[in-house]
């Protein structure tokens, strides 16, 4: 299971985020958020200021330095919409891209809005809703409107909280001149968006960012510090109403003793909470929910449906080519051997969760399920000793010496003994290699006995966790009683290395 990494660079605040994903279930291994107001002064003067880029540039050394040390194998980084209208972005590009070691893109408001989208559904699925999605960043506000988990119509517009304070409020509490004219400029910019969709009717209305949980958290009194359990909380338009108007008539140090609101979002709570109230009575709905989904967990979710990372743990065409011909050599059946090295690669892919190994341990494990039966061509007795001797043996370009003699090692124990100290061929192994054997051999001996008869029977292989044991559903002809019965047998050797119960059985297709 590759893992991934997402940073979103916004115009109020930069979020990181590093996660896996597993038949679409998103577990989060490190999560990171910093204020820094990089949009102030593109907003002020039109570029971003030497002390907000010092800033963020440090913060985002912080962000790389924790992702990397979890073996991500697809980062994406993004800038949005103070970058957009930011004319030192040449600057703020190299000297970003230089620091977290990849490039960041400044993407477009509709590239902004498809990403949200595709993080609320990853997180909040609702396959049979028409809904509103109203994300209010720093710099912009994306309007969605979602059908059945599609993505219908996309907006965006310049009314992020950072953008509107800088531009219109100036006094605290805001003088109710500013109000009435960033009330207007507001009716102004969502004039478009309510023409046309304004007499359609949503089945819900879901509000992301950190404005989106500051007014809900506020509504519903839950704390700036426990605010993810406001996720899927209900404010009613009423009670937002209540809330803008009572924040607009405080200062700032009245808005800052309220429950959910943070010293930092009390700056800019007003004109987002403004923003998320006109769009609410502009288009007559209820009420709003918030969702903890954001930019970052669309990045995530759109690196794992594009399978980024996942080419890491396959054999290169060079690779595949040679194990390919040395298989041939020893008079292997190709197809038995091309369909042992894509059920150990989906093996691979479906139990990460347990076994957890770096992406690159895979190649091996394709690579010797290519070659597990070469030993044939010797003798038929002891054929798995022989295919570890012809291997070790073997000039492999491509392969290090130590790889090599990895894959001769999993050869010799695809079948009969387990590896022990006392074989060798496994003692021969750094610490390293014997424990990568240990963990791989259960999975090549699952991949032979899944193709026992050398029929390809067995066309796809998924994981599922039932009452603590671990279940491989497999989807088989339905002669493929023998494959499945030898490959329960060789689940011994996963149970003795992993100390998990797994059985395997085929899965009910629908009809």
């Amino acid at each position: 299971m590759p893992r991934y990494a997402a940073i979103d660079i916004g115009s109020n605040s930069v979020r990181m985020m590093a996660a896996d994903v597993s038949h679409g279930e998103t577990r989060i291994l490190a999560q990171d958020r910093q204020v820094t107001r990089i949009g102030e002064s593109v907003f002020r003067e039109g570029r971003i200021s030497k002390e907000a880029l010092d800033f963020l540039c440090a913060t985002l050394a912080r962000m790389s330095a924790a992702y990397s040390r979890l073996g991500v194998v697809g980062v994406r980084a993004v800038a949005t919409s103070a970058v957009r209208d930011a004319s030192n972005q040449h600057e703020f590009l190299q000297r970003t891209s230089t620091g977290i070691g990849t490039s960041v893109e400044i993407i477009s408001g509709p590239e902004e809005a498809r990403l949200i989208h595709l993080g609320v559904e990853a997180r909040w699925p609702r396959p049979k809703e028409r809904t509103l999605i109203i994300d209010v960043g720093g710099g912009s506000a994306e309007l969605i409107i979602s059908q059945n988990g599609q993505l219908i119509d996309a907006v965006s517009k310049p009314l992020g909280a950072v953008r509107l304070k800088e531009v219109f409020l100036q006094s605290d509490p805001s003088s109710p001149e500013e109000l009435r004219r960033m009330e207007a400029y507001m009716d102004e910019k969502l004039a478009a968006f309510v023409n046309e969709h304004g007499a359609e009717k949503f089945d819900r209305a879901i509000g992301t960012s950190a404005t989106a949980a500051a007014v809900v958290c506020a509504i519903n009194q839950v704390p700036r510090l426990k605010r993810d359990e406001a996720d899927r909380l209900r404010a009613s338009t009423g009670q937002i109403r209540d809330l803008y108007l009572a924040l607009a008539g405080s200062d700032l140090a009245g808005r800052r003793k309220l429950t959910g609101i943070g010293p930092k979002r009390a700056e800019i709570v007003v004109p987002g909470a403004a923003v998320f109230l006109r769009v609410l009575e502009l288009l007559d709905h209820r009420s709003l929910y918030y969702c903890t989904a954001g930019v970052r967990d669309g990045i995530i979710a759109d690196l794992a449906a594009r399978g980024v990372g996942s080419e890491l743990s396959q054999l290169s065409r060079e690779q595949r080519s040679l194990v390919e011909d040395m298989a041939k050599r020893y008079g292997v059946s190709i197809k038995h051997a091309r369909h042992v090295a894509w059920l150990s690669h989906q093996l691979f892919e479906t139990l990460h969760p347990v076994h957890q190994l770096a992406p690159a341990t895979g190649k091996l494990l394709e690579a010797a399920a290519y070659l597990h039966d070469i030993g044939h061509f010797v003798s038929a007795t002891s054929h798995h000793k022989h295919s570890a001797y012809l291997v070790a043996n073997s000039d492999m370009p491509g392969f290090t010496d130590k790889e090599r003699l990895t894959i001769a090692a999993l050869c010799r124990f695809h079948r009969k003994s387990m590896p022990q100290p006392r074989h060798s061929v496994f003692q021969s192994l750094d610490a390293d290699s014997k424990r990568l054997v240990t963990a791989l051999t259960p999975m090549l001996r699952l991949a032979d006995a899944l193709d026992r008869g050398h029929e390809q029977k067995v066309k796809n292989v998924n994981s599922v966790i039932r009452n603590g044991s671990l279940n491989l559903l497999l989807e088989a002809d339905s002669d493929a009683d023998l494959e499945i019965w030898t490959a329960n047998e060789a689940a011994a050797a996963f149970r003795e290395c992993y100390g998990k119960t797994l059985s395997l059985q085929r899965a009910k297709l629908p009809r």
